[in-house]
């Protein structure tokens, strides 16, 4: 007997300030990874799927995201940390030596 199956797992990669598009309000969003693995005898052997979305912390309200969106969201939460700013999605990062 062959026991197969599959097992998610979740990341959350960055936290962020966005506007939200449901609700409106400025707030934290979690940046999250969602990994979908086959596993053969509880083993997980490879990844099936992969999927990015954005969690808005006030209402709730989930929004699945490409991983380029998710690649630039984590450079700008890497950029506003570094720098103490907080961006929003299409502005630039000033240029500093």
């Amino acid at each position: 007997m062959i026991i197969f199956g599959t097992k998610g797992y979740l990341y959350q990669l960055a936290i962020l300030t966005l506007v939200c598009g449901h609700c409106g309000n400025p707030a934290a969003h979690t940046l999250r990874k969602r990994v979908t693995k086959f596993t053969l005898f509880f083993v997980p052997l490879f990844p099936f799927s992969t999927k990015y979305g954005t969690q808005c912390t006030f209402c709730g309200a989930e929004q699945q995201i490409t991983a380029d969106q998710a690649a630039q969201l984590q450079v700008q939460n890497v950029g506003g940390q570094q720098y103490g700013q907080v961006q929003q999605p299409g502005q630039q990062q000033p240029y500093r030596h």
